[in-house]
């Protein structure tokens, strides 16, 4: 009778190989082109894809067991946040607004990030990508899931989180962060990694996870603050994922790289444009601030992404085109984009208002080359006429820029008194498009038959696409917005508008025991 004979258990390296390239195989009576179609169509050439490094070397037991962890940890704070009714602890209401924006505009980038990182862990041919792009995938939907839930208990108390979901789907300042999504999974595999997981995770994301919820830290706001640096915990295998992807295409074959840089160049404008909507919640939606906008992108965009693309020179990428110009911007970003949401707050799903005192000399300290010039003086003009009942909002509907969806506002930032708007047209097909800037006009000129399909939210107006069914525009006394903010599900005066005397001022000041006057916080 034979002894049994125990076998080897594997090294960590002959298991992580046994959990990932392991589960690889070669097709048999289909070629593998054929079942692996997309990874070849954009020119990318590969010719080894046990090439592929992965850094973290995690296989999806230890991802079980590593996540796990975190949710435990996670829901403990956020059910102890929900029990000791946390939403009381906030410095001021108006901070809840800036949750109505990343609800409405963050959380279901995440699931889109799901969707698209699923999509590649299937079409790609080497095991290596497959089994990365399927723990992103599952980290996006936790996000999802995460940020909804936590979310959900603000929105027991506050207006304007409760149809987040249509909203992304229906309002004009949200078709922004959609357009960008859904512009990058109609691309290809690599372009998708290239323009997520590099372009947006590893250059960008930074700006947004750990400024702001440094931010909802400071105002209170332990809930946030807990899913959003669960969040950033799992970013940082995503950057890494990013910036691998990036280096394994470029070392694959020379005819990579001018490809690749045309999608930096893309991906990284795209991505900045989609942050104009961070820029502002930093400067103008945190009652207590951590730092400006400005503060921010030199610190993360500037010195990390300069350093980055540095690196990146020795395979022959260079800076992103717009990057000069993004610099130029960071004096004039936030306050240009809050002028546009507070110009349009009356179709928006969140509340805006004019600074305090206090906050106007915070941002005279941090600009000081631009704010008072150039900012302070109309911000003051609308306190004036809120303050006698005039309440300024502009009822009439802009000019979008056909690239990133954003209304036509950016100024040229060579002109020193920022008074001549950036405009930029193409023609295609006998037809006029118009940009807010050098780089949206770039990413039309290089596909225009792609970019002639935006669902731009103005001109569907315009056409009768955004009233219910059997809304008749022709009727005497017809109201356009009350009809296009039926169809979006906004009820006006409690979802949207001026924030001084709203709802939410006043159930905060009643449920927290702390007064409120306008203009003022306590």
């Amino acid at each position: 009778m034979d002894s049994r004979v125990n076998k080897k258990k594997l090294g960590l390296k002959e298991r992580y190989a046994a959990m990932t390239r392991g589960l690889g195989w070669e097709t048999s009576y289909q070629p593998m082109d054929k079942v692996f179609p997309y990874d070849k169509y954009e020119g990318i050439k590969i010719h080894d894809w046990d090439k592929w490094e992965d850094p973290f070397r995690l296989t999806m037991d230890a991802y079980w067991k590593y996540q796990g962890e975190k949710e435990k940890k996670l829901y403990a704070v956020i059910e102890a946040f929900a029990q000791n009714n946390g939403q009381l602890g906030v410095s001021d209401a108006r901070y809840i607004n800036a949750l109505k924006l990343f609800i409405q505009g963050v959380t279901p980038l995440e699931y889109y990030a799901y969707r698209g990182f699923s999509h590649l862990g299937r079409h790609f041919t080497g095991e290596g990508a497959r089994v990365a792009t399927q723990m992103q995938a599952i980290d996006e939907l936790r996000h999802f899931q995460t940020e909804t839930h936590a979310l959900s208990h603000y929105n027991k108390y506050f207006n304007g989180m409760h149809n987040s979901n249509e909203w992304f789907d229906r309002v004009w300042y949200l078709s922004v962060p959609k357009s960008f999504f859904e512009d990058s999974l109609t691309a290809g595999p690599f372009e998708f990694l290239t323009a997520i997981s590099f372009a947006f995770e590893y250059v960008l994301t930074n700006l947004l996870f750990v400024p702001f919820m440094s931010g909802a830290a400071h105002n209170g706001d332990l809930s946030t603050v807990t899913f959003g640096f669960s969040a950033q915990s799992d970013e940082s295998r995503h950057m890494t994922l990013g910036i691998e992807c990036i280096k394994f295409m470029l070392e694959q074959d020379p005819d990579n790289v001018p490809i690749v840089q045309g999608w930096i160049d893309k991906w990284f404008w795209r991505g900045y444009r989609v942050l104009t909507l961070v820029a502002m919640m930093q400067d103008y939606m945190l009652p207590k601030r951590v730092m400006s906008w400005k503060e921010a992108w030199e610190m993360y965009g500037e010195a990390n992404g300069g350093a980055l693309f540095k690196d990146l020179a020795r395979y022959g990428i260079r800076e992103p085109k717009g990057w000069q110009q993004a610099i130029k911007e960071k004096d004039h970003i936030s306050h240009q984009a809050w002028n546009i949401f507070y110009n349009y707050s009356g179709a928006a799903a969140m509340h805006t208002w004019v600074p305090t005192d206090e906050e106007l000399d915070w941002l005279s300290a941090k600009y000081p080359d631009t704010f008072d010039r150039l900012y302070r003086p109309r911000l003051l003009q609308y306190r004036q006429w809120q303050q006698e009942g005039k309440r300024y909002y502009n009822n009439t509907l802009p000019m979008l820029c056909t690239v990133c969806q954003v209304p036509m506002a950016f100024t040229e930032m060579d002109d020193p008194e920022q008074t001549a708007i950036a405009f930029r047209e193409s023609q295609h097909e006998g037809d006029k498009y118009h940009f807010c800037s050098d780089g949206c006009k770039h990413v039309f000129d290089s596909a225009p038959e792609k970019y002639r399909q935006s669902w731009l939210p103005v001109h569907q107006i315009y056409q009768g696409n955004c009233f219910k069914e059997g809304v008749d525009p022709t009727a005497e006394g017809f109201d356009p917005l009350a009809a296009v903010l039926d169809w979006y599900g906004i009820k006006q005066g409690e979802d949207n508008m001026e924030f001084e005397g709203s709802l939410d001022q006043k159930n905060f000041a009643q449920w927290s025991g702390k007064t409120q006057t306008p203009g003022e916080t306590q």
